[in-house]
């Protein structure tokens, strides 16, 4: 079984695709934190402070120019 990196989690912060985008502050120390190398297709947990977790693909935006995630929403609604 694959251990998926942790990362920080705003999921209030979304592009237009509703992909979480990677740009908070919380997730920018995980990614230092860890040395996680971001990269298309990474798969990665994503959580928040509330407990509320979420599995989810990394893919770079180029329209925004930031590291984004796409989550199944239907998993955690």
């Amino acid at each position: 079984m694959k251990i998926q990196p942790k990362i920080f989690a705003d999921f209030n912060n979304t592009d237009k695709r509703r992909y979480l985008r990677l740009n908070t502050r919380g997730a920018l120390e995980d990614i230092e934190k860890q040395n996680i190398k971001l990269e298309d297709g990474l798969e990665v947990l994503l959580y928040d402070h509330d407990e509320l977790e979420a599995l989810g693909v990394v893919e770079f935006s180029i329209e925004e120019d930031i590291w984004v995630a796409k989550i199944d929403w239907s998993l955690i609604m």
